[in-house]
């Protein structure tokens, strides 16, 4: 099963397969709904690369397969 990760505003708001997850008051990432493992994961890997990367200036949508 793929997971897509959309940014709804940069470093604030993504959803991920649908879920939001967004940043509460103490800067933690929070999720209303539990995710997957492998969302999870996904979500980790796209903070790394993306959200903690000063370079990106643009959040793009992702797709993470395997």
């Amino acid at each position: 099963m793929p997971v897509t990760i959309i940014p709804i505003t940069d470093h604030e708001v993504y959803t991920i397969n649908g879920k939001t997850i967004y940043k509460d008051v103490n800067e933690n990432w929070t999720c209303n709904v539990e995710l997957s493992t492998k969302e999870n994961m996904a979500f980790m890997n796209y903070k790394q690369l993306i959200i903690e990367n000063r370079d990106v200036k643009k959040h793009t949508k992702s797709t993470y397969t395997g």
